[in-house]
């Protein structure tokens, strides 16, 4: 699944043990050096993380709790989950910061942590860690990304249920209420906002497809099956993977195996409107998965070390 929406100023990667943030709106390409860098307690297994744009605090979900932080890694609040979960694999809480910065958004697989409760969606105050609102979820989630919408008023979960399926929902606070909309689907996987919000793409469960939606309905504009691409649907699937490399462009990802067994990955350009597909993009990732699109033509791989490296649709060279 894609990590947040766009329009993205900071984003985080877990480095050696370490979250980093990287500042987009320094307009750099390459292989970026982080901003910050905060080293969290060691007593904690980081699985989801988040930083404030003003690089002063750090966020963090453990698989019994969310952690607020200085750069410097000293605890401001902590939040349990509980009770405290002695399942280690198969479910990860997530968790993304407002635009504004100031609400923490948790998604909380409690049913598969064995808590012996719903899972819930949690909007806490950044600053103190109180809760805002919260709701159950009718799911029984491994993960959930979230994204935010460009607008800020308004946040996406899906939430995969491994075979099961996947469940899209959105909400926004009103209040100590959390305002829920559950889309009609129990087969789609979100994958990315539009850069300006109006559109959402989702890729069926089964990946034999990917469609474009209006936003907020969720009206279909087109879907695209493998054939479209030029490839017959009973060797080739459609990855979980892409977004919009711009406004008018998204990025729709390819898989499948060679006549020796060896696996292969291609990535395609959509115009988002049309749904003309148009030439293969060479991402310059190491696998399907390794590529974050950024929305504004630029797009960011991981180097060997880790940190990510940024590329332009203009010139697709790593010089800064």
């Amino acid at each position: 699944m894609a990590p947040s929406a766009h329009p993205l100023k900071i984003i985080t990667r877990l480095v050696d043990g370490s979250i980093c943030a990287y500042d987009l709106a320094a307009d750099v390409r390459g292989v970026l050096s982080p901003a910050m860098i905060c080293r969290p307690s060691t007593a904690d297994d980081v699985v989801d993380h988040a930083v404030h744009a003003d690089l002063q605090r750090v966020y963090y979900t453990t698989l019994n709790a969310i952690v607020c932080v200085t750069a410097d890694g000293a605890e401001v609040w902590r939040s349990e989950f509980t009770p405290q979960s002695d399942q280690k694999f198969g479910s990860h809480p997530s968790c993304v910061l407002s635009v504004d910065g100031s609400v923490a958004w948790v998604y909380r697989p409690d049913a598969l942590s064995g808590r012996n409760r719903p899972d819930q969606w949690v909007a806490l105050d950044a600053a103190t860690g109180s809760v805002i609102a919260r709701t159950n979820l009718d799911t029984l989630g491994h993960g959930g990304p979230q994204l935010v919408h460009p607008a800020g008023d308004q946040m996406f979960l899906n939430v995969g249920e491994g075979q099961d399926g996947s469940v899209i929902y959105r909400a926004s606070l009103s209040g100590d209420r959390m305002d829920l909309i559950c889309y009609p689907w129990i087969d789609r996987c979100l994958i990315d906002l539009s850069p300006d919000g109006r559109q959402f793409m989702t890729v069926d469960h089964q990946q034999a497809d990917v469609s474009i939606h209006a936003h907020p309905d969720g009206e279909v504009t087109f879907t695209l099956s493998v054939d479209a691409f030029g490839h017959e649907p009973e060797e080739i699937c459609v990855e979980w993977s892409g977004g919009y490399l711009n406004q008018d462009t998204v990025i729709v990802t390819l898989a499948g195996e060679t006549e020796d067994e060896e696996e292969w990955f291609r990535h395609y350009r959509v115009d988002a409107r049309s749904g003309q597909v148009q030439a293969a993009f060479d991402s310059h990732g190491e696998n399907a998965y390794d590529i974050q699109l950024l929305g504004d033509g630029s797009w960011l791989t991981s180097d060997p070390s880790g940190h990510p490296i940024r590329w332009t649709d203009a010139t697709g060279a790593t010089g800064a």
